[in-house]
Formats: structure tokens, C-alpha cells, sequence
């Protein structure tokens, strides 16, 4: 195993490890989640509704380039559902022909800030766009990351930015009897998705 396969395993430890961290902080807040309801004591409730700020305010707070920049925003959101619809669809039909894990997209586009009451109506309508879009991306990203473990397993010579989350069980660039020898085993290497 190589130095970087390693470090990227690490990596998703760390990231596992940080999940489980969250969910304890969970514990620790005053709230409960029920049947995917999302519930605060009467108390931290009553203090919620006092911290709101008004849309008057917000609108103010956010300067004039809010009326100019929520169009745009928002324009984004068209071309965000169609790929949704053509992501989802190539799982669907694909993902079964070849064997690849299909990607739950609900563990991705989580859409639940907009229960809280500090938040005016329009913070609650930003936020249930960047929960989706956010929650897409990641989503579209882990079908994508599936689809080329299958298809070219291959690290890249140059540097990235970032790597998903499949990129730990491909071949080293250049790697050619590696890749002709494992090919088929990497594209069954699914054992660690749920």
C-alpha cells in the first residue's frame, strides 16, 4: 500500500471520525429529533422567536446589491434540478447494469434549517436552497465518484484541490501492470459503502 493510499485512508477515518464528533455535539444541544422532526423545548423556543431579525432589517443589513444578486442566485436553481433529475435517472438505470452501490441521495440533501425560529422567512428560503444545492453537489460528486472508480480508476498526476471519497482505492498514475491486474477487483471494491 502506498504512502498516499495511506494518507487518504486516514483522511476518511478523520472524516468518519468527525461525523461521530457532530453527532455527539448533538446530544449536548437542546433539542430532539423525532421521525426526522426536529424539536426544541418551550423554553429555547420562546428565546428562538426573540432573535429573529426582521425582514426589513435583513433586507437593509444585506445593501442594495441583494435586489441586483437574488435573480442570479436563484437562476442557478434551474439548471441545478434538471441535473438532479439526469443524476438521479443515470443511477437508477446504470448503477444495477455494471454493480456499483446506488448513492442515497437523502443522506446528501439535508433540508432542515428552515425550522428554526430565529430565522426570518426569507434566511429560511436561503437556507433551503443552499441545504439542496450544497446537498446536491455532494450527492452529484459521490455518484460521479462511483462512476469513475468503475470506469478509470487512475489517480491524476497533477495535484487536486480536493479528492472525493473513492479516489483512496485507484492506481497510482502511471501504474500500468497495477492497473491491468486489479482493474477488475477495484471495480467490485464497494465493501466500505452502506
Amino acid at each position: 500500500m502506498s504512502t498516499l493510499t495511506e494518507m487518504l485512508e486516514r483522511i476518511s477515518d478523520l472524516e468518519k471520525e468527525l461525523v461521530q464528533e457532530l453527532a455527539q455535539k448533538h446530544e449536548n444541544l437542546l433539542y430532539t429529533i423525532e421521525k426526522k422532526k426536529i424539536r426544541f423545548s418551550a423554553e429555547v423556543q420562546l428565546q428562538h422567536e426573540l432573535l429573529v431579525t426582521k425582514f426589513s432589517d435583513y433586507v437593509y443589513d444585506s445593501g442594495l446589491f441583494i435586489i441586483l444578486t437574488i435573480p442570479i442566485i436563484w437562476l442557478a436553481l434551474v439548471p441545478a434540478l434538471f441535473l438532479d433529475l439526469v443524476v438521479v435517472l443515470f443511477q437508477v438505470i446504470c448503477f444495477p447494469v455494471y454493480g456499483i452501490p446506488r448513492v442515497k441521495r437523502s443522506q446528501y440533501i439535508v433540508i432542515d434549517r428552515h425550522g428554526l425560529s430565529y430565522l426570518n422567512w426569507l434566511e429560511k428560503l436561503n437556507c433551503m436552497y443552499c441545504g439542496y444545492f450544497n446537498g446536491l453537489m455532494s450527492f452529484v460528486r459521490e455518484v460521479a465518484a462511483r462512476t469513475e472508480q468503475y470506469w478509470c480508476p487512475v489517480r491524476h498526476a497533477r495535484p487536486l484541490k480536493s479528492v472525493h471519497s473513492r479516489y483512496k482505492t485507484f492506481f497510482d498514475y502511471g501504474d500500468a501492470e497495477g492497473y491491468r491486474d486489479g482493474l477488475e477487483e477495484v471495480r467490485k471494491k464497494f465493501d466500505d459503502v452502506q
